[in-house]
Order: structure tokens, then sequence, then C-alpha cells
């Protein structure tokens, strides 16, 4: 797998094989397109475009630069654009059968996971180059950068005419969105000398996790996630139980809101009726 590295305003910018996978893999997981892209074919492309180059267009806005900087490239537009026009456009659907077929689909996922994992390490040095002590941005340009479209979802839904706000990303993260979080988390670590680690071989490892979680979920079909059992360790740990907490709030609502009169008692009441009696009598 070797690929060209084009050097463009500081930035790297690969094109090769697996560069190729990203772009399959981005635009296959264009829901809902195959009616789009023959009733509307340019909405079509700007989704799709938005899948393959959103990563960096979202960073290089986090960054001050210049969000449609990475379509210069000629090349990886016309290579996106081919991919694009070959999964929704190629004869008897052949192109997207094929890539589709499990185990072409299990290589593609390994290396697919292989690009994502570059993102983030190179989306986190940019940072880095720009910010020496903002670990926030770090973190959050190579979580954008491993992340890619998932993160802007609602906005490329708006480019469909769907709107679907129960499915925020930032409010229920996929596997992939959750690992780009944390591996962004590690890899700022490591660039601020915090974690005694060499880059090297923190991409090597870290490749290797996802490829492995990557390619069972996929050859299992399992939509778990890998994470799930350490949240539910850590965050009750951290943040408390989610219906104690809210139970003993709401409750702390009531109480400082009741402004409701004591009840009053049974003599009192009876001397009320003794009076009103000896009143309608007056």
């Amino acid at each position: 797998m070797e690929s060209i590295q084009v050097k463009s305003s500081g930035k790297t910018k690969p094109w090769g094989c697996d560069v190729c996978v990203d772009y399959i893999f981005s635009i296959g997981i264009f829901t809902g397109a195959v009616e789009m892209s023959h009733q509307s074919p340019v909405a079509s492309w700007l989704c799709a475009m938005l899948h393959c180059f959103g990563s960096y267009i979202l960073a290089d806005m986090l960054l001050g630069e210049a969000p449609i900087d990475y379509f210069s490239n000629n090349s990886s537009v016309l290579l996106a654009t081919a991919v694009w026009y070959l999964i929704f456009f190629c004869p008897m659907n052949l192109f997207y059968k094929c890539v589709s077929f499990l185990p072409v689909k299990l290589i593609f996922v390994a290396m697919k996971e292989v690009v994502r994992v570059r993102k983030i390490a190179v989306g986190i040095h940019h940072a880095h180059h720009h910010y020496h002590h903002g670990w926030f941005i770090m973190v959050v340009t190579g979580w954008v950068k491993g992340s890619g479209i998932t993160l802007v979802s609602n906005f490329e839904q708006l480019l469909r005419g769907v709107w679907k706000p129960e499915t925020n990303e930032i409010l229920h993260m996929t596997f992939p969105t959750k690992a780009s979080l944390y591996g962004a988390i590690l890899f700022t670590l490591q660039q601020t000398h915090w974690l005694p680690i060499s880059k090297a071989n923190l991409i090597f490892f870290f490749t290797m996790f996802m490829i492995a979680c990557k390619v069972f979920m996929t050859a299992t079909h399992s939509h778990t996630l890998l994470f799930a059992p350490i949240e539910g360790f850590i965050c009750p740990v951290l943040f408390g139980s989610v219906s104690s907490g809210h139970n003993s709030h709401h409750d702390h609502y009531e109480d400082s809101h009741d402004t409701s009169p004591p009840a009053k008692s049974k003599e009192e009441l009876n001397e009320g009726t003794r009076k009103r009696k000896v009143k309608k009598a007056e």
C-alpha cells in the first residue's frame, strides 16, 4: 500500500490505495443515497464529497484555515468522484457488490482503520504546530480527523432534505467516534510527553486494536460498543447513577419549591366549622 505524499499549505495529503478504500467506505455509509443519486446527482455528489473530506473541512475550520483548501488537490477530488460514480452508477451495481463481499470488506475495514489512526496522529501533530500547549485543541482536532463526517451528520442530512435530530452522533456515539476520541487523548498525551511511549509504537498498537475491533464487529455484524463494560464501571463512579441523581435532584427541587401551607389539625378544623355556624346564626 504505497501512497504518494503531496505537500500543500504545510499539510500532508496522501493519495493511494488506502485513501481509495477510505473514500469507498465514506461513500458506502452514505445511507438513503441511491434514490437521491438518480433524482439529484449534484446533491448526491456534494454529500459524497462531504463524506470524503468532512474531517479535513471541519479540522481546517477549527484551526482557522480555509475549509475548501483540500479541494485544491485535484487528484483526491477526481478519485473521490470516480468512487462516487462507480458506487451509484456502475452497471448492474457490480462495483458495490464487489466491495460489499464479506472477505473483501474485511480487508477494506482493516485498511480503513489504518487511515483513521494516521488521520488522528496527523491532526494532533498539525494542531500542536499551531498551539503547543493547547491540549483541548489537539484532542478536538484529532477527534474530528478520525471521526470525519459523523460529527456533522446532521448538516449532511440537510443537504439530502432529511432531518433526524435523534441521530446526533455526539449524543449517541458509535464505536469509531468513541475510539477516535480515546485515541486523540492518547496521542495528545504522547505529543506532550506525558505518555512514555514513542509515536511509532503508539500508532502500531492503536492501529492493531482498531483493526481487531472493527474486523470482529464487521464479521459478526455486532453493534455492541466494546467500551460499554469499562464505561459502565467508571461512569457511575465519576458521575453517579443517572436514576438516583435525577431522583435526588427532583426531590430537592420539590422541597425547595413547596410553598403549600401546612395541613391544619383536627382541632383547628372543628373550631373553624363552629365559628362559621355561629356567624350564620347571627
